[in-house]
């Protein structure tokens, strides 16, 4: 329950956070350039709240269902406007201030990820540096002559030093040319390149998670003794007795050597009870554990509230951490942002024709478990997740579709090159269009969402 209310949350907060700044860009830049606003919101529905102040008396809204938001303006298509204000109103405005402030709002979430990722950047963003693993013969990794042990220290022109960066990339060559071209080194340090060609198969490799599985290569992490670090408070393993520390000997009578063997273990019982021996110094002792079901991207997973105990100097080496100095992180941040931002029209392109899992489609229901992680993860990964959705909300709201920030550009510059405005039926035919696009689209991201929660 305590996941649950943590998710839901950071949902709202990061939804009523980043709608407060796509709006406040409509807001500021109309204001500037003289346009009278009549009402800020954040959320849709019934007024929960609400004040007025400035000269123009603007109205500001905290409303029901917060999963959006809008700015009203002084506009003679939809309200009375008196002569001696039709000056500031909305639609008296040239094509280059309407096109301004409706570009506006997505270019303030595009700058919000921009400033996101400088804090991160300066402040240290850390990570694994992007060592191969274990390499699946046949695949398409091995085929193109990875092994165990290379380290990713390319991709395409970028160096990297994560494997979030490298990740990254990788998506954006796969995209852009059907290959992932590598600059890898081995033990020694030589470098050689490597390209996996990955031409077709776009669509299975870009469904949520499958990267590296479809490539035939895990990330490299170490593989611990089945040791138990830190308990949850009250989980079913402090109350089955687990102590930091104990030694997994026996998971219903059978060996345990890894922690991976015991998380695998443990996974494929939900709601279940195992009979586990343990080490505890020089004794031995038999524990019963309820292993508590949660609900995953893949479907029920079991759950007994344990970590593993890491030696110190496990991941020591493993560890690397991009840090760049103020005027490097704003460089880098404004690259980033650029780059995802590609990467995410480059996707939605190509899940139009077919190219790209529709299952990357993501509801209210799968950001919100995202936003919970995230949050419990630290404030660096709670930013970070708040820069991805800032971008793909920016983006989403820039393309071409009536209903959308970017269809009302459109519209605009249509009604510029007509030297007047557009037909009501002109018009309504584009409304159609926008809300059927995007009851398509909510209907794609709440089936992924449902698949998901019912594995």
């Amino acid at each position: 329950m305590s996941q649950i209310l943590t998710s839901l949350l950071a949902f709202v907060v990061a939804i009523g956070l980043l709608v407060a700044i796509h709006e406040y860009g409509h807001y500021i830049v109309a204001r500037a350039l003289g346009v009278k606003v009549l009402r800020y919101s954040i959320g849709f529905g019934r007024v929960l709240w609400s004040r007025r102040s400035g000269a123009d008396q603007t109205e500001y809204c905290l409303s029901a269902v917060p999963l959006g938001g809008y700015v009203k303006l002084l506009d003679e298509r939809d309200c009375a406007v008196t002569f001696a204000e039709r000056g500031r109103a909305f639609n008296r405005q040239a094509a280059s201030a309407r096109i301004a402030i409706l570009a506006a709002g997505p270019a303030f979430n595009l700058l919000f990820a921009i400033v996101a990722y400088t804090v991160m950047f300066v402040s240290g963003v850390p990570g694994m540096k992007p060592v191969v693993g274990p390499v699946e013969p046949g695949s398409l990794a091995a085929s193109a002559g990875l092994r165990e042990g290379d380290t990713i220290v390319a991709v395409g022109d970028r160096r990297v030093l994560t494997w979030e960066a490298a990740t990254l990339a990788m998506l954006d060559g796969m995209l852009s040319d059907g290959a992932i071209r590598l600059a890898v080194a081995d033990g020694a340090g030589d470098e050689r390149p490597v390209a996996l060609r990955t031409l077709g198969r776009e669509s299975e490799l870009t469904e949520p998670g499958q990267l590296f599985a479809k490539l035939g290569l895990r990330p490299w992490s170490p593989e611990p003794e089945p040791v138990i670090g830190d308990l949850t408070p009250g989980g079913p393993a402090e109350q089955a007795g687990f102590q930091s520390g104990d030694r997994i000997l026996l998971a219903e009578g059978k060996p345990v050597s890894t922690w991976t063997e015991w998380v695998k273990i443990v996974r494929a019982r939900p709601g279940g009870r195992l009979e586990v021996t343990v080490r505890r110094g020089e004794a031995q002792h038999h524990l019963t554990v309820e292993v508590a079901a949660e609900q995953s991207a893949g479907g029920r997973i079991g759950r007994i509230g344990a970590a593993v105990k890491l030696p110190e100097d496990l991941l020591a080496g493993m560890r690397a951490e991009e840090r760049y100095g103020p005027v490097e992180a704003i460089v880098r941040a404004t690259a980033k942002t650029w780059d995802i931002s590609t990467l995410t029209l480059r996707m939605i392109w190509r899940m139009v024709v077919g190219d790209v899992s529709p299952k990357n489609i993501s509801g209210p229901i799968n950001i919100a478990q995202y936003a919970g992680v995230s949050a419990s993860n630290g404030a660096s990964a709670f930013l970070s997740f708040l820069a991805i959705v800032s971008i793909s909300l920016g983006v989403l709201n820039l393309l071409p579709i009536p209903m959308l920030d970017g269809g009302q550009v459109v519209y605009t510059v249509a009604e510029s090159l007509k030297g007047g405005p557009l037909s009501e039926r002109a018009q309504m035919i584009g409304q159609q269009i926008g809300i059927g696009f995007l009851l398509v689209l909510m209907s794609f991201a709440f089936y992924n969402d449902i698949s998901r929660l019912l594995g």
